[in-house]
Parts: structure tokens; C-alpha cells; sequence
């Protein structure tokens, strides 16, 4: 196959021609009727522009993208070819006026369908489902159905996310084709073709929109039913056209930790007859901005705080790419990301299957979900986009556990911000919009959002806007026997082995504890699972390793609490300046004890360093390759609760104390840290006058340097 790529998760073995996603693809409008059209179909890959190949070239497992181990191919298709796809299927048996429905879930990227030689439509976006009726091109005997498709990939303008045609770092391998369920529905001639539910927990009430075929126009309406476990507890009715709105007694509430579902059943009457009827769900529960005690804006559920800890999920599996080898798989992602304490997922640059997110209702998992990407510079490109948009919102809106939409991620392709937020807001005011994720914040939408490795880090706090940080962690570690290749294995930092990046994982937890306290409401950490040569993840491609070891897993379980207090004992010059001694060139031995003369020094205002260096304050420029600074501060009393250093270095620092070496930090930090104090620091704190000096040592990029000392006392 391509590059000779193996790596499989357990559940590709289960993966047959006669077993292949067999679920009903379909969970928020269900009909028993229906047929399957997975499994082995003839393909043929010719040029572009030629007319359908008069012999197959093999065997292609449907839904698996051409790319991919699982579709029996492994080849890749390019922008100057066409990828062809045939089989025959028998006509489902049903009444004589009965309609038949040909469903795609999705086909990557602009596909041509034909049944019986007759074109029965076209389509063009990667990302939803779309539908054909069929019927009038049926015959007797077996049905005859072709699907020509073809795909620009990255030499295009449309949105494909993180696909390319030559694959490297965060950009990976490019998905051609039907790569979701293609199903078969027979329905009567008056029948229910959409619905959107809308939970309105204030107001005690489900409101039910039905866009329908009607074939009478006599006593037509649409009857709603609820149900409660296995009690049914409300049903209400309106004339066809009109909304229906049920009330609900006391609504049991969806949230994380109770993900709670009332089951819906919708049919459409006519004429006294049961034209139509669907199954569906509701998740009652209501996302919104509001103030904390404090009066910080913050992401509210169900009228409450709840800090929103997610992981980055880009959804790539090393044997069928975009598509997930079976339920189960999806099943042991989300729920593996619930046991990690993660209470939300940001689905990145992707859509997934409906049933992803029927799997996210149900185990009680938040969704921010992102627009996948596409380069979006010319006219046709952003009307393209706005188009796939709105169809990637008509598709999933009914999934209560999708709380956020992000149309544009860090630069790629944003364009005309305000105008998409706005039309966002106004085309689906249930949720929150992210105007962009990282990088070139608008300041329209929800929340102001930013990205910052390893971090955390968080945006200045708003009044009408929540702070989030929509991505940081990053930490890398390659394990032998997992990973997609046996080279050039990257991430934003790599450690030794996964007790090191445990503790890494670790000190990010404590950090983060603290941003919260100071008004951060949600973080997405850098990511799920490796992705190709990509080795940030959790688990490795394969879904058989988790990474971390269980202490540092239970160290987000603090996220949850209440943040603690912090008391200043040595302010930073975060928010007021703060007046030290400091030299450039090297002074005098014992430079660092506490009877030192420093008059000779230069006196300056922290913090220290270059202009533009990421997190600092610069009131003082420093861009030598050394710095050493001198200043004190006074104590009433050495039992302190829970001292913590809070620095800001970029490089290397060493920390005296009243003449005691106490701390070394190497490396740098991407803005202020607090990092509990270490038992020689504690035992070298004095009653009355206090001596801080400090050593930094630069080689290269940003350069910054500012500490202070904090209580940190625990709720």
C-alpha cells in the first residue's frame, strides 16, 4: 500500500465485506425500514474528464476512503483523476405508491450519481449528508447505481481540513470519495424529510420543526410523543406547517455527568391516515455565557459555571482515516476521553458520522464543533464555504451535546469574520459561537479564544466574552511498535518516556488550576491520539496505548473544584511594576548573598526583556545573552500556605534566596507559571528582610525574565 502503512486498531479485524458499519446511520430520524449499502463495490480510477470505464479495476470496501487500509485499495487518487465506484442492489420491497431514498452519508468531494444509467443528481462538500429520490429511475430486476467522484484535495479552495496530497507534520494523508454509510430508505409518498429540535429548559418545553412531503392538504398535522424511560409523558399536536411544542413536567436535564435523553417519536398524519413516522431524541439542557460570584464571564450549563476541559480530537484512524472502523471504536474514544477527565471534546477541522455524536449524547461529552478548513480566497471558494457551513449546522444541530460552533481555526481561511459569526448566531441562537480559534481574534462571538504551547496560557478576561484556551499541551512521545512511521516522529514537546511526560502532563494541570481561579473557562488540550507522524497524542494512532500513568490521569480530576486562593507575599510586575537592581555584565563573586553592595547597579522596573516575547510585560529591555537582578522583600512570618514561585523565564534561571542557591528552571515558559517551592527554598525564608536574586542565561528567540512569590491556599 502507500509507504507501506500497517498500523491498525483492534477493531479493523472485526471489519468484513458482510460487516461493515451496520448501524443505522441515521440516529436523530430513525425509520425501521431501510438497507444497507456497505460492503464491496466494483471501482475504477481514470482521468478526470473520461466517461464511465468500460471494465473495474477491483474490489473497493465502501465506506472506507481509496486511500485507506481498510478499502482493500491504499492508492491515491489526484486532482487530474476521477475515482468511479459501481454495484447493484435489489429494489426494497414496500407499498406501490412508496418512495425510494438513496442516502449518503458523505462523499469526499464533489460526486455524480447515477442508478440505472440515469443521472439522479450531484453534489458537491465533503463533510454532510445529502439525498436523492431515486424512484423514477428504478426498473424491475437488480438496480444498477454508479458514483463517479472527484476530489481536488489541497490543489483546491474548498474545505478539506488537515487533508493533503503529500502529507507531513500536522498535515496528513488526503480522503477521497464515499467515506460514510450509503443506505437505501423506502418512505410513503407523504412523508417527514427533516426536524429540528429545540430544548428550551427555562421555558419547560421541546420545540419540534418538521419539514415534510405532504400528499393532502385535508387535516394534515404532525403529532409529537415524548418519553421518559418507558413512560410516555407528553404529546402535543399542530397542523402541518406549524411548530409543535411539548411540555415537559420538571425537566429531567442533560448534562455531562447525567446525560439524560427523552426519547421523541414524530409522524405525520393526513386525511385521519399515519402517513410517516421517525424516532428521535432530546437532550434537555441549555449552554450560555453568564457571571461567576465574582462577576467573570463565563461558559454556563444549565444556568451554572462548569469549566470546560476538552481535548483536541481530529478523528483519524491509521486503517480507515476518516472513517472509524465501527461503533465500537468511536464508543472507546469518547468514553476513553471521559475516564482521561475531560468533559468535552473540540472536534477538530472534521465532521464526523451521525453517530459519533449520538454516542456523545448518550455518554455525556460537550462538543465544541469546528468548520473544516479550506484556503477560502476567492469569491466562489467563501460562497463554498458558506454553503457547507450552513449544510454542516443543518446536520448536526439536533445533537444536544454539540454546545459551540467554530467556523474558522488560528488564520486558515478566515475571511469576513463578523459577517459569518452574525449569520451563525442568527441562523442557530441555541449555541455558542467561537469566532475564531487562535491566532486573529474579531472580538465578535462568545468567547475570545487562544492557542499557547505546552502553555496554558489565557486571553485577557472581557465583560460580554468568555476566556477559553482552544489549545495548548502538545507533549510528544513516540513509542516503538505504534507509530505510523519509523522516523521523523514529531511533537511540540518530546519527552524520554511516559513518566516524564506524565509529570510534564502534570505540572500543565496544576498551572491550569490556577488560570481558572483567575477566569479561564475552558482549555482543549493537544490531542487524542497521535495522527500519522504527529505523536502529541494521549493514546498512540493505534487506540492501544494510553500514555499516561494514572497519577497524572487523577491530577484533572482538581480542574473540577473550586480554584484556590491566592495571596501575594512578592507581587510580579504582571499588573504593577516592581523595582529591581540589575547588571548585564558579570558581576562580583557572591553577587547573590544577602550582604552584597548593588548600588553600583543599574535600578529598572520588571519585567525584563525583549519586546514581542510571548506572556511578558516588557518595562525593561534586556536582550544580552545574561541578566542578573537583586531585590527584597519583607516577611512577618516563614509558615507560609502552600508558597509557590510565580516566574515567567525564557531561558535559564537560577533562583537565590538569602544567599542559597533554591531553584533552577531551565528551558522557558510561555508566559507566568507557579511552581510550589522546594524544601531548601522554604527553609531559607527569614522573619524581616528577604534578599531574590536571580541569574538568567539566553541563547536564542524570545527573552524575558519576572518572579514573585504567592500563598496558594486551597478551598
Amino acid at each position: 500500500g502507500q509507504d507501506g502503512h500497517t498500523l491498525r486498531t483492534r477493531w479493523a479485524a472485526s471489519v468484513t465485506p458482510a460487516h461493515v458499519l451496520p448501524e443505522y446511520p441515521r440516529p436523530q430520524m430513525v425509520r425501521l425500514a431501510w438497507t444497507n449499502l456497505n460492503g464491496e463495490w466494483d471501482y475504477a480510477i481514470t482521468g478526470a474528464d473520461d466517461a464511465r470505464p468500460a471494465t473495474w479495476q477491483g474490489k473497493i470496501l465502501v465506506p472506507f476512503p481509496v486511500e485507506s487500509q481498510l478499502s482493500g485499495v491504499q492508492k491515491a487518487v489526484t486532482p487530474s483523476e476521477r475515482l468511479w465506484y459501481r454495484r447493484t442492489f435489489t429494489r426494497p420491497t414496500a407499498p406501490r405508491d412508496n418512495r425510494v431514498l438513496l442516502h449518503f452519508g458523505a462523499v469526499d468531494w464533489d460526486a455524480t450519481v447515477w442508478v440505472n444509467g440515469k443521472e439522479v443528481g450531484s453534489h458537491r462538500g465533503g463533510y454532510d449528508p445529502f439525498t436523492f429520490d431515486i424512484t423514477d429511475a428504478l426498473t424491475k430486476g437488480p438496480q444498477e447505481l454508479v458514483v463517479a467522484v472527484r476530489d481536488p484535495s489541497d490543489s483546491g479552495q474548498q474545505p478539506r481540513g488537515k487533508q493533503v496530497l503529500k502529507p507531513e507534520g500536522i498535515w496528513y494523508t488526503a480522503v477521497t470519495g464515499i467515506w460514510q454509510t450509503v443506505w437505501l430508505e423506502p418512505v410513503p409518498a407523504g412523508h417527514i424529510d427533516g426536524i429540528i429540535i429545540t430544548p428550551d429548559i427555562d421555558a419547560g418545553t421541546v420545540r419540534v420543526h418538521v419539514d415534510g412531503t405532504r400528499t393532502t392538504s385535508v387535516d394534515d398535522r404532525i403529532v409529537v410523543r415524548a418519553k421518559s424511560g418507558d413512560k410516555w409523558i407528553a404529546t402535543a399536536h399542530a397542523p402541518f406547517g406549524y411548530d409543535v411544542t411539548l411540555h415537559l413536567p420538571r425537566p429531567h436535564l442533560w448534562s455531562p455527568d447525567d446525560p439524560f435523553l427523552y426519547q421523541l417519536e414524530i409522524s405525520q398524519h393526513g386525511r385521519d391516515v399515519l402517513e410517516d413516522q421517525v424516532t428521535s431524541y432530546v437532550g434537555m439542557r441549555k449552554i450560555s455565557l453568564g457571571h461567576d460570584a465574582a462577576g467573570v464571564t463565563r461558559l454556563f450549563l444549565n444556568n451554572k459555571p462548569l469549566f470546560q476541559y476538552g481535548m483536541l480530537d481530529q478523528g483519524w484512524w491509521p486503517d480507515g482515516l476518516y472513517t472509524p472502523p465501527s461503533d465500537e471504536a468511536m464508543r472507546f474514544d469518547i468514553s476513553t476521553m471521559k475516564r482521561l477527565g475531560f468533559n468535552m471534546i473540540r472536534k477538530h477541522v472534521k465532521v464526523e458520522p451521525a453517530r459519533w455524536y449520538r454516542l456523545a449524547d448518550s455518554i455525556g461529552m460537550l462538543v465544541w464543533q469546528d468548520m473544516p478548513s479550506g484556503d477560502n480566497k476567492t469569491v466562489a471558494a467563501q460562497t463554498e464555504f458558506a454553503e457547507e457551513l450552513r449544510h454542516e449546522i443543518d446536520g448536526l444541530r439536533n445533537h444536544p451535546a454539540i454546545v459551540m460552533w467554530v467556523p474558522f481555526n488560528e488564520g486558515w481561511g478566515q475571511h469576513a469574520t463578523e459577517k459569518t459569526v452574525a449569520w451563525v448566531k442568527a441562523y442557530d441562537p441555541t449555541r455558542l459561537v467561537n469566532n475564531a480559534s487562535g491566532w486573529t481574534d474579531k472580538h465578535v462571538g462568545d468567547v475570545s479564544d487562544v492557542h499557547s504551547y505546552p502553555g496554558p496560557a489565557m486571553p485577557a478576561l472581557e465583560p460580554n466574552r468568555a476566556a477559553v484556551l482552544g489549545e495548548f499541551g502538545g507533549l510528544g512521545l513516540p513509542l516503538d511498535g505504534h507509530t505510523w512511521v519509523n522516523r521523523n516522529n514529531w511533537g511540540y514537546r518530546s519527552y524520554a518516556d511516559t513518566v516524564a511526560l506524565g509529570d510534564a502532563y502534570r505540572d500543565l494541570m496544576h498551572q491550569l488550576k490556577f488560570l481558572i481561579g483567575d477566569g479561564l473557562s475552558a482549555a482543549v488540550y493537544t490531542q487524542t491520539t497521535d495522527v500519522e507522524v504527529e505523536v502529541n497524542g494521549l493514546m498512540t494512532y493505534d487506540r492501544e496505548v494510553v500514555k499516561l500513568p494514572a497519577s497524572a490521569i487523577a491530577s484533572a480530576k482538581a480542574l473540577f473544584g473550586p480554584p484556590p486562593t491566592i495571596r501575594t507575599v512578592m507581587p510580579t510586575s504582571l499588573d504593577v511594576a516592581q523595582s529591581w537592581q540589575f547588571t548585564t555584565t558579570a558581576p562580583a563573586a557572591g553577587w547573590f548573598q544577602p550582604g552584597f553592595d548593588d548600588h553600583g547597579w543599574d535600578q529598572g522596573i520588571g519585567g525584563f526583556g525583549k519586546t514581542g516575547t510571548p506572556g511578558g510585560v516588557v518595562r525593561t529591555p534586556w536582550t544580552s545573552s545574561d541578566i542578573w537582578l537583586r531585590r527584597s522583600f519583607e516577611l512577618t512570618s516563614t509558615a507560609l500556605v502552600d508558597p509557590h514561585w510565580r516566574i515567567h523565564h525564557d531561558e535559564d534561571a537560577d533562583v537565590y534566596l538569602n544567599g542559597e542557591l533554591v531553584a533552577h528552571f531551565s528551558g522557558y515558559t510561555s508566559g507566568y507559571v507557579r511552581v510550589p517551592l522546594e524544601a531548601r527554598a522554604r527553609s531559607a525564608l527569614r522573619v524581616g528582610k528577604n534578599i531574590i536574586a536571580i541569574h538568567v542565561h539566553q541563547t536564542t528567540g524570545g527573552q524575558y525574565i519576572d518572579l514573585g512569590l504567592d500563598e496558594v491556599i486551597s478551598q
